[in-house]
């Protein structure tokens, strides 16, 4: 019996390494996995992004680049420019005013205040990295406190009403935060279906 004792010790400490051992590459796959969907969800929107960026870029007449380069002038019209997804189906409206941004859901459109593509992506690496530099800029003196980019999300009960943004910047910022919106939007609409 003592013999089977000793015998079956060393059997059972390398069970339990090999369990140890299961739960550890069970554990890093997991983390791997998830990496890989981030990545992907990244290369998703750069990709987006880049291809928003080729389809205006060749749109573009010069004329109308030239004028698009000149700053926005206090007083200017605003400018309403429709979201819809690939499919053609019109989701939110992008109100474009000379120092604002303003977008809503359309009527009969609900999406997800708290789903990633608002939050992990719009909110937490566009709008606040965008804000986060005119703050330091602000601090170095090279922009007016008064010029700091400023954010707010309406929502009412987990359904997103509308997205403001004061101070944008220049042309080349507001490209870039209506290419973000755009996909955020189709994102989060793909996501949930988009109908109350």
């Amino acid at each position: 019996m003592a013999r089977g004792n000793v015998l079956s010790s060393p059997d059972q400490q390398l069970t339990k390494k090999l369990a140890e051992m299961k739960s550890f590459l069970e554990h890093r796959v997991k983390q791997q996995e998830e990496e890989v969907n981030y990545l992907r969800s990244f290369l998703e929107v750069v990709d987006s992004l880049l291809a928003e960026r080729s389809f205006r870029q060749v749109e573009i007449a010069p004329a109308a680049e030239a004028e698009r380069r000149k700053p926005s002038q206090p007083g200017a019209a605003s400018d309403s420019v429709p979201i819809t997804t690939t499919d053609g189906v019109r989701i939110a409206s992008m109100t474009v005013e000379p120092t604002a941004l303003h977008v809503m859901p359309e009527p009969g459109v609900s999406l997800d205040s708290d789903s990633p593509p608002l939050k992990s992506f719009l909110l937490a690496k566009v709008l606040q990295p965008m804000q986060n530099k005119d703050r330091e800029a602000a601090t170095a003196g090279t922009l007016p406190p008064d010029s700091i980019l400023s954010y707010n999300v309406e929502q009412q009960e987990g359904t997103l009403n509308a997205i403001h943004v004061q101070n944008y910047g220049d042309d080349r910022r507001l490209l870039e935060l209506k290419n973000a919106i755009r996909w955020t939007f189709r994102r989060m609409y793909e996501k949930t279906g988009g109908k109350k």
